[in-house]
């Protein structure tokens, strides 16, 4: 199979991962968007496990925003010296 950068593809063995879209193509790997949100570098040996697949059937995962990270933090007591009598 041609892989070329746009084309939708399906994965033959990991039927899971839906339909992906093509990002980018080096000679030596391609790098996918399926459909399950995952980004995954395929390379050129194991291209024969791809096959065309209808592009309507690619559906990407929504842009989600980051939570915003929440640092719990517990109030630390000062120690006070006492004079020594």
């Amino acid at each position: 199979m041609n892989i070329r950068q746009g084309n939708v593809v399906s994965h033959t063995v990991e039927i899971g991962w839906g339909a992906g879209k093509v990002v980018e193509v080096t000679p030596l790997k391609a790098t996918i968007q399926f459909n399950d949100g995952i980004i995954r570098k395929i390379a050129s040996s194991h291209y024969t496990v791809l096959q065309p697949a209808d592009p309507a059937s690619f559906v990407p995962a929504p842009d989600t925003v980051p939570a915003a990270k929440v640092r719990a933090t517990t109030k630390r007591l000062k120690k006070i010296k006492e004079a020594v009598v």
